[in-house]
């Protein structure tokens, strides 16, 4: 949604994405399950409510959206990185373990292990991320500038320089072959 907020993607992919990743991590945890032989269908009764909780989870996706938009202004080509990083370290600081997606919420409420949560307690963590979702939308756009991606990750000069002696040399091989 944020990628459609800055224009990166059209509404009809943004609902194309959101129900494919929905669908997929409901998947993912069928086959889980599966590879552990627990019962394929189940729903969480983990309940997961209170202030600290929802505090955790908006603590979370803004984290983890500025980290994106961080990135995606100064390094773009660490942001997988830079998610698994955060998400991990998230797991540890917040109440909530940070599940900092609502895709992610809706697989979790399809698991009654430790890591599910009740589908009661869902709807709250689903508007703790989008409102941490829109305040770091707002903020990374403060602090990073209107556009996220203005810096493109360039080559630095060492290697422009090995590249353009790479195709000066292909450039005369291809002079001698013919």
């Amino acid at each position: 949604m944020a990628a459609t907020a800055r224009r990166e993607l059209t509404p009809r992919d943004c609902v194309l994405y959101v129900l494919t990743q929905m669908a997929c991590a409901a998947v993912g945890v069928w086959l889980a399950h599966a590879m552990f032989a627990a019962p394929v269908w189940e729903v969480s009764h983990k309940l997961r409510d209170g202030s600290g909780q929802w505090l955790g989870e908006f603590v979370a996706t803004f984290g983890l959206m500025a980290t994106i938009a961080g990135a995606a202004r100064f390094a773009s080509a660490s942001i997988p990185l830079l998610v698994g990083l955060y998400i991990t370290a998230a797991y540890w600081f917040t109440a909530s373990t940070s599940f900092a997606n609502p895709a992610v919420t809706i697989a979790r409420c399809l698991t009654d292990t430790f890591a599910g949560i009740a589908p009661a307690s869902a709807p709250m963590f689903v508007l703790a991320q989008v409102a941490g979702a829109v305040m770091s939308y707002f903020v990374s756009r403060w602090l990073f500038g209107g556009v996220q991606n203005q810096q493109p990750a360039l080559p630095s000069a060492g290697s422009q320089k090995l590249c353009r002696r790479g195709a000066e040399s292909n450039s005369e091989k291809r002079r001698n072959a013919g």
